[in-house]
């Protein structure tokens, strides 16, 4: 297998790991807070406060952070978006180092005159 091959395999791989971790995040989520609404609601535990709404709501947020990272971050953040920014970077130093060394050997010619 070519490497191009190997690494698209491998990124693919990788993204369906994290897309399986996601939904089964999600049917936890939901699986979870069906008992904590009936263990609040109908068990009658700490009835007096809507302990389950908080905890419920604390873990719909954490879900969407599992989600934006998976499915907007990951997504255009991937391998080939860290080449491109490397590559760019390189670029740009490798410009930086060819000005500078045209601006020594403009000195070295101005310091032999």
């Amino acid at each position: 297998m070519e490497s191009t091959q190997h690494e698209q395999y491998e990124y693919a791989r990788s993204r369906l790991k994290q897309k399986k971790r996601l939904y089964f995040h999600f049917v936890l989520f939901v699986l979870v807070s069906i008992f904590l609404f009936v263990a609040n609601h109908f068990f009658e535990i700490c009835p007096q406060t809507n302990w389950c709404i908080w905890v419920i709501t604390f873990w719909l947020f954490l879900f969407t952070l599992h989600f934006i990272k998976v499915f907007i971050t990951d997504r255009f953040m991937n391998k080939n978006w860290e080449r491109d920014q490397i590559n760019r970077l390189m670029a740009l130093q490798e410009k930086k180092i060819s000005q500078l060394q045209h601006k020594i050997e403009e000195d070295d010619l101005t310091k032999t005159l």
